[in-house]
């Protein structure tokens, strides 16, 4: 499974990226993240299902000090078979 979040709120400058890359890995999932100029961040996420629907309940939440207040979810066919989960910047 591929998907692509969007996730907005307080979600820049409290560790998200990092977080995230830390939560994926645990999980054994692949892929990436970055901060969006916008505000929001912005991740790409491949992996077994049902380790993927984790990974996206986590970024409704994301680390202690974020607030996430919208995540948009849109799931891609074409799977990338990345190697690991990276932060971009």
């Amino acid at each position: 499974m591929k998907v692509r979040l969007i996730i907005e709120g307080k979600v820049h400058g409290v560790f998200f990226r990092d977080s995230a890359r830390r939560k994926a890995l645990e999980l054994g999932l692949n892929g990436w993240i970055r901060n969006n100029s916008d505000g929001s961040v912005e991740t790409v996420i491949e992996g077994e299902e049902h380790k993927v629907r984790k990974m996206i309940a986590w970024c409704h939440e994301g680390p202690p000090a974020a607030n996430v207040t919208k995540v948009t979810i849109t799931e891609e066919d074409h799977m990338e078979d990345f190697s690991s989960f990276s932060i971009h910047y």
